[in-house]
């Protein structure tokens, strides 16, 4: 009951912050008369926003403007979203039901806002207010406006619950937030999303100690976040989770997304380990396809006459190929308890056939040595052919 009552407070205290007319009031009352029909899907409302303003600005304020005055917090829900739910899942229910959670909230801000061409993504982590850490996490945004990244929460810009309902009220604090003063309520889990030279560790947040510091060692965020955006989600994952330990388990909070961020590690790996298997299988098919025609030319005496170099080729390329299969099976890692026994058959059926192979290479490279005339008398033996995997 305690938890409950503290995320009233905190959705409340957010209340009371008087608003006033603002220099986006134009934008505001363009936006909020947006044609119900372009609002049912997240194509809609971005074209509609295209269309009718000009700057990044303009066009930002108006996702935040729409976003935070037509969904309403999801009050008997606030504690039980559904984590089943895709993004794309999550933006189609609030869109129809016009309510939702934090996620819901940033799921449909983001979405928007990349469909008019604005980089902008969800930042995951938790909050404080009043000296108060949150022990649920929070979802908000960022996106980057005029060169410059900012933050953005309309979860927290649309208003707070009193006496377990939601009152709507726009707050203006949370829109195009400077990230050096956000940083004082909003902890990103991973500290690249703080857009700060000099990070805040957890410890510090949970101190108020979020000044300026320049005797840390210096972060170049947006040479990072350039690396992040071309890597595999393998690395991005792995880079993650690392600086999500390095700036501190300071609550059960962190420590839950940092295991959520290496179990998704985990599964990219096994992913990748389980199509590398399949392509490997499929190599070795081939190769035992190509194995068995030289098999079968080789029974057939070397008829129709083809060329030494073609002879050695048609060997050594299928010999090449089971090589690479064994080393590259040997290679895997991650591939799952359930795969174990599966990979055992492939690697026993990889070294058959490259015995095979090796075989019928020296047979090769030795009749290559000998003259026409005793080429002719080293056909006596019929060949086994190789195996395929099933």
């Amino acid at each position: 009951m305690r938890k409950i009552l503290y995320c009233m407070f905190l959705l409340l205290s957010v209340l009371s912050v008087a608003q006033t007319k603002t220099a986006y009031s134009d934008v505001d009352t363009k936006i909020a008369k947006i044609p119900v029909e372009w609002s049912t899907s997240t194509t809609g409302i971005a074209k509609f926003i295209t269309d009718n303003f000009k700057t990044d600005t303009e066009k930002i304020r108006a996702v935040f403007y729409w976003t935070a005055t037509n969904i309403s917090y999801d009050v008997p829900n606030m504690f039980a979203p559904n984590q089943l739910e895709s993004p794309q899942e999550k933006i189609e229910k609030t869109l129809k039901t016009k309510k939702g959670v934090c996620i819901h909230y940033a799921e449909v801000f983001n979405d928007i806002s990349n469909k008019m061409g604005i980089k902008c993504r969800i930042i995951e982590g938790y909050t404080k207010q009043n000296g108060s850490i949150a022990t649920i996490a929070h979802a908000w945004c960022a996106a980057k406006i005029e060169n410059k990244w900012y933050v953005f929460d309309p979860t927290w810009g649309a208003g707070g619950i009193m006496n377990g309902k939601f009152i709507r009220k726009l707050n203006n604090f949370y829109f195009k937030a400077e990230p050096s003063k956000i940083i004082a309520s909003h902890m990103p889990f991973d500290y690249m999303w703080q857009f700060l030279n000099y990070p805040v560790t957890n410890a510090e947040f949970y101190g108020g100690k979020i000044q300026l510091d320049k005797t840390k060692k210096y972060f170049d965020f947006e040479k990072e976040i350039a690396l992040y955006d071309n890597a595999s989600e393998n690395d991005q994952l792995f880079e993650s989770a690392a600086r999500i330990e390095k700036n501190g388990f300071k609550n059960a909070m962190i420590l839950e997304y940092y295991n959520l961020k290496k179990k998704q590690w985990n599964a990219v790996m096994q992913n990748a380990a389980v199509d590398k298997l399949n392509t490997i299988v499929a190599e070795l098919n081939e190769a035992v396809l190509q194995l068995n025609d030289f098999i079968m030319y080789r029974n057939n005496k070397f008829k129709p006459a083809f060329s030494d170099e073609k002879i050695s080729q048609m060997i050594q390329t299928p010999r090449e190929k089971l090589a690479k299969c064994q080393n590259d099976i040997f290679k895997l890692v991650m591939v799952g308890s359930e795969n174990t026994s599966n990979i055992n058959s492939i690697k026993k059926n990889i070294a058959q056939n490259l015995i095979l192979a090796d075989e019928h290479a020296s047979f090769v490279k030795e009749y290559l040595s000998k003259s026409k005339l005793v080429r002719k008398t080293m056909f006596s033996k019929i060949s086994w052919f190789g195996i395929p995997l099933n």
